[in-house]
């Protein structure tokens, strides 16, 4: 029992104490006077900066408070993700039911998805002006086409003996499916979908950079301008632990909402 309870709480542990040591090493770093730290200042300087500043980012009346900031990026990455998770199931839907899709379909994705979707961001900005539809594009971009070839790699993972017992059983191609093929892919593309969560918050944070002016991205731009290192490690940290956190979110509806494995 003692065994699988450290199986359990181990790695919190341990990850814990090796991040505080990081922490205790750096505020030190910082009062010794080190070089790097006038770049990187520990983080009681820039967690200090924040707190007198009410937790608020910018400057005048263009200042947002922090949660606006995290809500503003949560709401952008969430949308993206989810219009590539449903397009890339309704993509995976028309080229399972028809081979004349597969045809029409398949050599747009194979050539499109090397592109970085980073560089979607001039066309967007062109299309979309410099809004949160171009943000929800870019995410939509950088995940669409890897969830979608993954969906196509999990169809073919299915069982044949499942397609041939529902056909068996009087199931048409359609009832197939929805209740055979569909329950099959699901738990493997939502694990997909959660490995590429760090491409997708890349990509929207890349987007708040080129010009918006709320978000944790546009945080770091803030920094930037005004020559504010504090400012940049702050937002760092912050999307650091926001991404870490969604992560485990992530994670928690993998193991308990799709339970079920091929």
């Amino acid at each position: 029992m003692k065994a699988i309870g450290w199986e359990r709480s181990g790695p919190w542990v341990l990850g814990t104490l090796s991040f505080t040591l990081l922490v205790v090493l750096w505020e030190a770093a910082g009062r010794t006077g080190l070089a790097f730290t006038t770049v990187a200042p520990p983080p009681s300087q820039f967690l200090s900066m924040v707190v007198d500043s009410g937790f608020r980012v910018g400057l005048g009346s263009q200042a947002s408070s922090l949660d606006e900031a995290i809500l503003s990026t949560f709401g952008r990455v969430f949308a993206g993700m989810a219009l590539a998770f449903a397009g890339a199931l309704l993509t995976g839907t028309l080229i399972g039911l028809s081979r004349y899709a597969t045809w029409c379909i398949s050599p747009f994705l194979y050539v499109l998805a090397p592109i970085a979707p980073i560089a979607w961001i001039p066309l967007a900005i062109v299309v979309f002006g410099i809004s949160n539809v171009t943000a929800v594009f870019i995410v939509f971009m950088g995940v669409y086409f890897i969830l979608t070839i993954g969906t196509l790699a999990e169809i073919r993972r299915v069982p044949e003996e499942y397609l041939t017992v529902s056909g068996n059983l009087g199931a048409s191609k359609w009832q197939r499916w929805v209740y055979v093929i569909l329950p099959a892919i699901l738990p493997g593309v939502f694990t997909l979908l959660r490995t590429n969560f760090i491409a997708a918050w890349m990509a929207v944070l890349v987007a708040e950079m080129v010009g918006m002016r709320d978000g944790l991205g546009a945080i770091i731009m803030m920094g930037r301008n005004l020559f504010n290192n504090e400012l940049i490690m702050f937002g760092m940290l912050v999307i650091g632990i926001s991404g870490f956190l969604v992560d485990r979110v992530l994670a928690f509806i993998g193991q308990r909402i799709l339970w079920w494995r091929v």
